[in-house]
């Protein structure tokens, strides 16, 4: 697995997941309406965006399985988001994604903190980020834009740090010794 930019070819793939109701029944957008067109200007869009970082995940033969995001950067916060398409479930991809652009993030953009939100309804991406460690908080402590009131209180927030990263970065170098 690895990260890249998002090119024009990874369109009908992109758009695959977003016509597939398994994977998009909690997500906020309505991506079942999106065309092959959103798709690829989306992609065109991603090239030029300063405020937005999305990238495709893509397997050892270099095809698209989905897309990893930063989104809204800025004063040092940034959203995060991940979506990938069903046949790419369960293999480990969005653990390796989601660590890769988080780190992105704390490393090379400079960010202090990322957040992302879930609905409590998709049970497989609460058992996700539950089983892989990371940390719910109070929505009110988060610089959340462009959500309404009852949105921010119906989902679930979920929170790391600079310092947690760094941490959880450090312990996995330079791990306990054996007693």
């Amino acid at each position: 697995m690895h990260l890249r930019r998002l090119e024009p070819k990874d369109a009908p793939l992109m758009l695959e997941w977003m016509h597939d109701a398994s994977v998009v029944e909690h997500l906020q957008a309505n991506f079942l309406s999106k065309t092959q067109e959103d798709c690829e200007r989306f992609i065109a869009n991603s090239l030029t965006d300063e405020t937005n970082l999305h990238l495709a995940i893509a397997d050892d033969a270099d095809v698209y399985q989905g897309t990893v995001s930063l989104k809204d950067i800025h004063g040092g916060a940034a959203e995060f988001a991940i979506t990938i398409r069903a046949s790419a479930m369960g293999k480990g991809l969005s653990s390796a994604a989601m660590k890769e652009i988080i780190r992105i993030g704390f490393e090379e953009k400079g960010l202090d903190s990322v957040f992302w939100c879930v609905s409590p309804e998709n049970k497989r991406a609460v058992r996700f980020y539950d089983k892989n460690g990371y940390v719910r908080v109070s929505h009110d402590i988060l610089p959340i834009r462009g959500y309404s009131d009852a949105m921010i209180r119906a989902y679930l927030w979920y929170l790391v740090t600079k310092d947690d990263w760094e941490k959880t970065a450090q312990a996995q170098t330079n791990p306990a010794p054996a007693i």
